[in-house]
Protein backbone atom coordinates (compact mmCIF):
# COMPACT_ATOMS: atom_id res chain seq x y z
CA UNK A 1 0.00 0.00 0.00
CA UNK A 2 2.75 2.04 1.13
CA UNK A 3 4.55 1.95 -2.20
CA UNK A 4 1.02 2.45 -4.05
CA UNK A 5 0.83 5.50 -2.54
CA UNK A 6 4.63 7.21 -3.36
CA UNK A 7 3.53 6.44 -6.86
CA UNK A 8 0.13 8.23 -6.66
CA UNK A 9 1.73 10.96 -4.98
CA UNK A 10 4.52 11.13 -7.73
CA UNK A 11 1.76 11.05 -10.61
CA UNK A 12 0.04 14.16 -8.64
CA UNK A 13 3.32 16.15 -7.40
CA UNK A 14 6.03 15.30 -9.49
CA UNK A 15 9.65 13.12 -9.14
CA UNK A 16 11.75 15.69 -7.44
CA UNK A 17 12.68 15.73 -4.14
CA UNK A 18 12.96 13.89 -1.12
CA UNK A 19 9.63 11.80 -0.33
CA UNK A 20 8.73 11.04 3.45
CA UNK A 21 6.18 8.87 5.09
CA UNK A 22 4.06 9.50 8.40
CA UNK A 23 1.56 8.17 10.02
CA UNK A 24 -1.22 8.62 12.95
CA UNK A 25 -3.52 6.28 14.19
CA UNK A 26 -7.03 6.13 14.63
CA UNK A 27 -8.44 5.60 18.35
CA UNK A 28 -11.04 3.84 20.48
CA UNK A 29 -11.65 5.04 24.22
CA UNK A 30 -12.14 1.28 25.99
CA UNK A 31 -13.90 3.50 28.42
CA UNK A 32 -14.57 6.93 30.08
CA UNK A 33 -16.37 9.07 28.09
CA UNK A 34 -17.06 12.93 27.95
CA UNK A 35 -14.72 12.90 30.92
CA UNK A 36 -11.57 14.15 29.35
CA UNK A 37 -13.19 17.65 29.02
CA UNK A 38 -14.18 17.74 32.91
CA UNK A 39 -10.79 16.64 34.50
CA UNK A 40 -11.51 13.08 34.63
CA UNK A 41 -9.86 9.75 33.49
CA UNK A 42 -10.08 8.21 30.21
CA UNK A 43 -8.92 4.77 28.83
CA UNK A 44 -8.03 5.09 24.92
CA UNK A 45 -5.99 2.94 23.13
CA UNK A 46 -4.70 3.82 19.18
CA UNK A 47 -5.46 1.55 16.51
CA UNK A 48 -3.57 -0.09 13.69
CA UNK A 49 -6.19 1.77 11.37
CA UNK A 50 -5.19 5.76 11.14
CA UNK A 51 -3.56 8.26 8.19
CA UNK A 52 -0.95 7.93 5.69
CA UNK A 53 0.41 10.86 4.75
CA UNK A 54 3.40 10.87 1.81
CA UNK A 55 5.25 14.29 2.09
CA UNK A 56 7.95 16.38 0.31
CA UNK A 57 9.11 20.25 1.11
CA UNK A 58 8.56 22.89 -1.40
CA UNK A 59 10.85 25.64 -2.55
CA UNK A 60 8.10 28.43 -2.23
CA UNK A 61 5.34 28.97 0.81
CA UNK A 62 2.39 27.14 -1.08
CA UNK A 63 0.79 23.92 0.84
CA UNK A 64 -0.70 21.23 -1.96
CA UNK A 65 -2.90 18.82 -0.22
CA UNK A 66 -4.91 16.16 -1.51
CA UNK A 67 -6.97 12.53 0.10
CA UNK A 68 -7.32 9.90 -1.63
CA UNK A 69 -10.65 9.92 1.07
CA UNK A 70 -11.85 12.77 -0.67
CA UNK A 71 -11.00 12.98 -4.19
CA UNK A 72 -13.81 14.91 -5.82
CA UNK A 73 -12.49 17.94 -4.00
CA UNK A 74 -8.86 17.46 -5.99
CA UNK A 75 -5.57 19.09 -4.69
CA UNK A 76 -6.74 22.00 -2.41
CA UNK A 77 -3.71 24.72 -2.21
CA UNK A 78 -3.33 27.31 0.80
CA UNK A 79 -0.19 30.11 1.30
CA UNK A 80 1.61 29.54 4.47
CA UNK A 81 1.09 33.21 5.31
CA UNK A 82 -2.89 32.64 4.27
CA UNK A 83 -3.91 30.19 7.26
CA UNK A 84 -7.67 31.03 7.49
CA UNK A 85 -10.56 28.32 7.91
CA UNK A 86 -12.21 28.27 5.04
CA UNK A 87 -15.46 25.77 5.03
CA UNK A 88 -14.90 25.07 0.68
CA UNK A 89 -11.27 23.73 1.80
CA UNK A 90 -13.17 21.07 3.86
CA UNK A 91 -10.99 18.46 5.18
CA UNK A 92 -7.86 20.40 4.42
CA UNK A 93 -8.65 22.99 7.27
CA UNK A 94 -7.25 19.95 9.83
CA UNK A 95 -3.93 20.57 8.40
CA UNK A 96 -4.11 23.99 7.72
CA UNK A 97 -5.01 24.74 11.57
CA UNK A 98 -1.95 22.75 12.79
CA UNK A 99 0.37 24.61 10.86
CA UNK A 100 -1.20 27.71 11.60
CA UNK A 101 -0.44 26.69 15.73
CA UNK A 102 3.05 25.64 14.95
CA UNK A 103 3.98 28.85 13.13
CA UNK A 104 1.63 30.87 15.94
CA UNK A 105 4.01 28.64 18.46
CA UNK A 106 6.83 30.58 16.43
CA UNK A 107 8.36 27.33 14.93
CA UNK A 108 9.96 28.00 11.65
CA UNK A 109 8.24 26.84 9.17
CA UNK A 110 9.73 28.54 6.50
CA UNK A 111 8.48 26.59 2.93
CA UNK A 112 5.50 24.81 1.97
CA UNK A 113 5.07 21.04 0.98
CA UNK A 114 3.06 18.68 -1.16
CA UNK A 115 1.07 15.93 0.81
CA UNK A 116 -0.84 13.27 0.31
CA UNK A 117 -3.37 11.74 2.60
CA UNK A 118 -5.06 8.51 2.47
CA UNK A 119 -7.04 7.21 5.50
CA UNK A 120 -8.52 3.74 6.62
CA UNK A 121 -10.30 4.86 9.37
CA UNK A 122 -14.49 5.38 8.69
CA UNK A 123 -15.24 8.60 8.11
CA UNK A 124 -17.59 10.15 10.77
CA UNK A 125 -17.30 6.75 12.16
CA UNK A 126 -16.28 8.58 16.18
CA UNK A 127 -12.64 7.14 15.58
CA UNK A 128 -11.79 9.99 15.92
CA UNK A 129 -9.92 10.57 12.06
CA UNK A 130 -9.51 14.23 12.85
CA UNK A 131 -7.57 14.02 15.47
CA UNK A 132 -5.41 11.04 12.90
CA UNK A 133 -5.02 14.19 10.45
CA UNK A 134 -4.11 16.77 12.86
CA UNK A 135 -1.13 14.71 14.69
CA UNK A 136 -0.10 12.91 11.15
CA UNK A 137 0.50 16.76 10.32
CA UNK A 138 2.12 17.22 13.52
CA UNK A 139 4.78 14.61 12.63
CA UNK A 140 4.76 15.58 8.72
CA UNK A 141 5.98 19.51 9.89
CA UNK A 142 8.25 17.96 13.38
CA UNK A 143 9.80 16.09 10.50
CA UNK A 144 10.30 17.93 7.16
CA UNK A 145 11.33 20.87 9.55
CA UNK A 146 13.85 19.09 12.12
CA UNK A 147 11.67 21.23 14.84
CA UNK A 148 12.68 18.28 17.72
CA UNK A 149 9.15 18.88 19.25
CA UNK A 150 8.18 16.23 21.73
CA UNK A 151 5.24 14.04 21.35
CA UNK A 152 3.06 15.88 24.12
CA UNK A 153 3.76 19.11 23.05
CA UNK A 154 2.40 18.01 19.36
CA UNK A 155 -0.60 16.17 21.06
CA UNK A 156 -1.30 19.96 22.75
CA UNK A 157 -0.75 21.79 19.56
CA UNK A 158 -3.00 19.57 17.56
CA UNK A 159 -5.79 20.07 20.30
CA UNK A 160 -5.27 23.77 19.96
CA UNK A 161 -6.19 23.66 16.85
CA UNK A 162 -9.06 21.36 16.73
CA UNK A 163 -10.33 24.21 19.90
CA UNK A 164 -9.36 27.47 18.04
CA UNK A 165 -9.18 26.82 14.08
CA UNK A 166 -11.81 24.37 13.92
CA UNK A 167 -14.34 25.14 16.52
CA UNK A 168 -14.69 22.30 18.00
CA UNK A 169 -14.07 22.55 21.97
CA UNK A 170 -12.76 18.76 22.37
CA UNK A 171 -10.55 17.85 25.91
CA UNK A 172 -7.15 15.97 24.89
CA UNK A 173 -8.06 12.08 24.79
CA UNK A 174 -8.36 11.97 20.82
CA UNK A 175 -4.36 13.77 20.43
CA UNK A 176 -2.88 12.27 23.35
CA UNK A 177 -4.00 8.40 22.66
CA UNK A 178 -3.20 8.97 18.61
CA UNK A 179 0.36 10.76 19.90
CA UNK A 180 1.32 8.30 22.70
CA UNK A 181 -0.24 5.27 21.75
CA UNK A 182 1.44 1.98 21.87
CA UNK A 183 0.69 -1.69 20.65
CA UNK A 184 -1.09 -3.79 22.77
CA UNK A 185 -1.59 -0.67 25.54
CA UNK A 186 -4.39 1.40 26.85
CA UNK A 187 -3.77 4.51 28.38
CA UNK A 188 -5.32 5.62 31.65
CA UNK A 189 -5.05 9.49 31.31
CA UNK A 190 -5.88 11.46 33.50
CA UNK A 191 -7.07 14.40 31.78
CA UNK A 192 -6.93 17.17 34.64
CA UNK A 193 -3.09 16.47 35.20
CA UNK A 194 -1.90 14.86 32.21
CA UNK A 195 -0.02 11.94 34.36
CA UNK A 196 -0.72 8.83 32.36
CA UNK A 197 0.42 4.97 32.73
CA UNK A 198 0.41 2.26 30.26
CA UNK A 199 -2.06 -0.98 30.79
CA UNK A 200 -1.65 -3.95 29.16
CA UNK A 201 -5.08 -4.73 27.47
CA UNK A 202 -4.95 -8.50 27.20
CA UNK A 203 -8.22 -10.17 26.91
CA UNK A 204 -8.19 -13.70 26.97
CA UNK A 205 -9.89 -15.45 24.72
CA UNK A 206 -11.93 -12.07 23.53
CA UNK A 207 -11.33 -9.82 20.90
CA UNK A 208 -12.17 -6.03 20.24
CA UNK A 209 -14.65 -5.12 17.87
CA UNK A 210 -15.75 -1.58 16.62
CA UNK A 211 -19.10 -1.97 14.98
CA UNK A 212 -19.96 1.39 12.76
CA UNK A 213 -24.17 2.55 13.08
CA UNK A 214 -23.10 4.48 9.72
CA UNK A 215 -25.17 7.53 11.11
CA UNK A 216 -23.23 10.26 9.81
CA UNK A 217 -22.66 13.43 12.37
CA UNK A 218 -20.85 16.28 12.36
CA UNK A 219 -19.13 16.94 15.54
CA UNK A 220 -19.05 20.42 15.49
CA UNK A 221 -22.63 20.67 14.50
CA UNK A 222 -23.54 18.44 17.45
CA UNK A 223 -24.48 18.81 20.76
CA UNK A 224 -20.99 18.01 22.22
CA UNK A 225 -20.46 22.07 22.90
CA UNK A 226 -24.01 21.81 24.41
CA UNK A 227 -22.59 19.04 27.11
CA UNK A 228 -19.57 20.92 27.69
CA UNK A 229 -21.86 24.07 28.61
CA UNK A 230 -23.66 21.97 31.28
CA UNK A 231 -21.33 20.52 32.78
CA UNK A 232 -19.18 23.66 33.35
CA UNK A 233 -22.15 25.30 34.77
CA UNK A 234 -22.28 22.66 37.21
CA UNK A 235 -19.01 22.79 38.14
CA UNK A 236 -19.37 26.59 38.84
CA UNK A 237 -22.29 26.50 41.00
CA UNK A 238 -20.54 23.25 42.92
CA UNK A 239 -17.65 25.42 43.23
CA UNK A 240 -19.65 27.83 45.76
CA UNK A 241 -18.75 25.11 48.63
CA UNK A 242 -16.14 22.55 47.31
CA UNK A 243 -12.67 23.26 46.79
CA UNK A 244 -12.58 21.95 42.68
CA UNK A 245 -10.89 22.49 39.56
CA UNK A 246 -12.97 20.66 37.70
CA UNK A 247 -15.79 17.35 38.04
CA UNK A 248 -13.56 14.81 37.47
CA UNK A 249 -12.03 15.90 41.28
CA UNK A 250 -14.99 14.35 43.13
CA UNK A 251 -15.82 11.09 44.01
CA UNK A 252 -19.54 9.71 44.03
CA UNK A 253 -20.45 9.99 47.43
CA UNK A 254 -19.09 13.60 47.78
CA UNK A 255 -21.45 14.57 44.80
CA UNK A 256 -24.46 12.91 46.23
CA UNK A 257 -23.71 15.04 49.00
CA UNK A 258 -23.20 18.27 47.08
CA UNK A 259 -25.23 18.06 44.04
CA UNK A 260 -28.11 20.11 45.52
CA UNK A 261 -26.15 23.12 44.57
CA UNK A 262 -26.86 22.29 40.99
CA UNK A 263 -29.80 24.20 40.06
CA UNK A 264 -30.99 22.65 36.63
CA UNK A 265 -31.80 19.03 37.02
CA UNK A 266 -30.38 18.33 33.82
CA UNK A 267 -27.13 20.06 35.14
CA UNK A 268 -27.54 17.56 38.03
CA UNK A 269 -27.51 14.34 35.25
CA UNK A 270 -24.57 15.85 33.41
CA UNK A 271 -22.71 16.38 36.17
CA UNK A 272 -23.71 13.21 37.64
CA UNK A 273 -22.50 11.29 34.32
CA UNK A 274 -18.82 12.83 34.56
CA UNK A 275 -18.36 12.09 38.36
CA UNK A 276 -19.74 8.42 37.88
CA UNK A 277 -17.93 7.79 34.46
CA UNK A 278 -14.39 9.36 35.86
CA UNK A 279 -14.90 6.61 39.33
CA UNK A 280 -15.38 3.91 36.95
CA UNK A 281 -12.88 4.07 34.44
CA UNK A 282 -10.56 3.80 37.21
CA UNK A 283 -12.09 0.66 38.59
CA UNK A 284 -12.30 -0.83 35.25
CA UNK A 285 -8.89 -0.58 34.93
CA UNK A 286 -8.03 -2.15 37.75
CA UNK A 287 -10.33 -5.09 37.15
CA UNK A 288 -8.61 -5.08 33.63
CA UNK A 289 -4.84 -5.38 35.58
CA UNK A 290 -6.51 -8.13 38.03
CA UNK A 291 -7.81 -10.02 34.85
CA UNK A 292 -11.39 -9.52 35.43
CA UNK A 293 -12.89 -9.44 32.30
CA UNK A 294 -16.43 -9.80 33.11
CA UNK A 295 -15.88 -7.17 35.75
CA UNK A 296 -14.55 -4.82 33.07
CA UNK A 297 -17.10 -5.44 30.60
CA UNK A 298 -20.20 -4.83 33.16
CA UNK A 299 -18.74 -1.87 33.69
CA UNK A 300 -18.68 -0.84 29.99
CA UNK A 301 -21.99 -1.84 30.12
CA UNK A 302 -22.66 0.32 32.78
CA UNK A 303 -21.06 3.22 30.89
CA UNK A 304 -23.32 3.09 28.13
CA UNK A 305 -26.39 3.32 30.19
CA UNK A 306 -25.32 6.36 31.87
CA UNK A 307 -24.07 8.20 28.25
CA UNK A 308 -27.95 7.17 27.12
CA UNK A 309 -29.90 8.11 30.25
CA UNK A 310 -27.54 10.71 32.18
CA UNK A 311 -26.01 12.46 29.11
CA UNK A 312 -27.68 11.82 26.55
CA UNK A 313 -25.76 11.65 23.73
CA UNK A 314 -25.98 7.58 22.48
CA UNK A 315 -29.57 8.14 20.27
CA UNK A 316 -31.91 5.76 18.24
CA UNK A 317 -28.91 4.35 15.96
CA UNK A 318 -26.37 3.87 18.84
CA UNK A 319 -28.68 1.94 21.30
CA UNK A 320 -29.79 -0.44 18.76
CA UNK A 321 -26.70 -1.49 18.17
CA UNK A 322 -25.41 -1.68 22.27
CA UNK A 323 -29.48 -3.54 22.77
CA UNK A 324 -28.34 -6.15 19.88
CA UNK A 325 -25.15 -6.79 21.11
CA UNK A 326 -26.14 -7.48 24.60
CA UNK A 327 -28.51 -9.49 23.49
CA UNK A 328 -26.17 -12.08 22.05
CA UNK A 329 -24.18 -15.15 23.53
CA UNK A 330 -20.04 -14.54 23.99
CA UNK A 331 -20.38 -10.40 24.82
CA UNK A 332 -18.91 -9.49 27.84
CA UNK A 333 -19.39 -5.80 27.25
CA UNK A 334 -20.64 -3.22 24.53
CA UNK A 335 -21.14 0.33 24.76
CA UNK A 336 -21.01 3.47 22.42
CA UNK A 337 -17.30 5.15 22.14
CA UNK A 338 -16.14 8.90 20.55
CA UNK A 339 -19.11 11.48 20.98
CA UNK A 340 -22.11 9.93 20.16
CA UNK A 341 -24.65 11.03 18.29
CA UNK A 342 -23.67 8.47 15.73
CA UNK A 343 -20.78 6.76 15.51
CA UNK A 344 -19.23 3.75 16.76
CA UNK A 345 -20.03 1.03 19.05
CA UNK A 346 -16.82 -0.90 20.87
CA UNK A 347 -17.58 -4.19 22.11
CA UNK A 348 -15.77 -7.74 23.87
CA UNK A 349 -16.95 -10.36 22.21
CA UNK A 350 -15.04 -14.00 22.93
CA UNK A 351 -13.96 -15.26 19.88
CA UNK A 352 -15.50 -17.93 18.96
CA UNK A 353 -19.03 -15.93 19.02
CA UNK A 354 -17.57 -13.21 16.24
CA UNK A 355 -19.42 -14.52 13.54
CA UNK A 356 -22.44 -15.06 14.91
CA UNK A 357 -21.96 -11.85 16.64
CA UNK A 358 -20.96 -9.92 13.46
CA UNK A 359 -24.22 -11.93 11.71
CA UNK A 360 -26.54 -11.45 14.43
CA UNK A 361 -26.37 -7.79 15.56
CA UNK A 362 -26.33 -6.88 11.93
CA UNK A 363 -29.33 -8.36 10.92
CA UNK A 364 -30.99 -7.40 13.88
CA UNK A 365 -29.81 -3.52 13.84
CA UNK A 366 -31.14 -3.50 9.95
CA UNK A 367 -33.99 -4.85 11.00
CA UNK A 368 -35.04 -1.58 13.62
CA UNK A 369 -33.03 1.36 11.72
CA UNK A 370 -32.82 0.38 8.54
CA UNK A 371 -29.04 0.80 8.39
CA UNK A 372 -26.32 -1.14 7.56
CA UNK A 373 -23.86 -1.23 10.17
CA UNK A 374 -20.15 -2.38 9.72
CA UNK A 375 -17.75 -4.32 12.28
CA UNK A 376 -14.38 -4.22 12.44
CA UNK A 377 -11.91 -6.56 14.65
CA UNK A 378 -9.49 -4.22 15.75
CA UNK A 379 -5.73 -4.05 16.56
CA UNK A 380 -4.65 -1.91 19.16
CA UNK A 381 -1.32 0.02 17.46
CA UNK A 382 1.39 2.22 18.14
CA UNK A 383 0.95 6.30 18.48
CA UNK A 384 2.06 8.99 15.25
CA UNK A 385 5.47 8.83 13.87
CA UNK A 386 7.21 8.67 10.69
CA UNK A 387 7.32 5.11 8.70
CA UNK A 388 11.30 4.83 7.98
CA UNK A 389 12.83 2.80 5.77
CA UNK A 390 9.27 1.98 3.90
CA UNK A 391 10.26 4.27 1.25
CA UNK A 392 13.82 5.44 -1.04
CA UNK A 393 14.67 9.00 -1.36
CA UNK A 394 13.00 9.93 -4.91
CA UNK A 395 15.41 13.13 -6.39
Amino acid sequence: MINQLKNEFINLFGNDGEIRVFFAPGRVNLIGEHTDYNGGHVFPCALSVGTYAIARKRNDNLVKAYSKNFESLTIIEFHLNELVYEEKQDWANYPKGVIKVFKDHQFDINVGFDVLFYGNIPNGAGLSSSASIELVTSVILNGLFDLNIGMVDMVRMSQQAENQFIGVNCGIMDQFAIGMGKREKAILLDCNTLTYTYSPVELGDAALIIANTNKRRGLAESKYNERRDECERALKQLQQELDITSLGDLLPEKFEQYKHLILEPLDVKRAKHAVYENARTIDAVNRLQKGDIVGFGQLINDSHVSLRDDYEVTGFELDALVEAAWAEAGVIGSRMTGAGFGGCTVSIVKQESIDTFIRNVGHKYTEKTGLKADFYVVEIGDGAGELTGLLQNNR
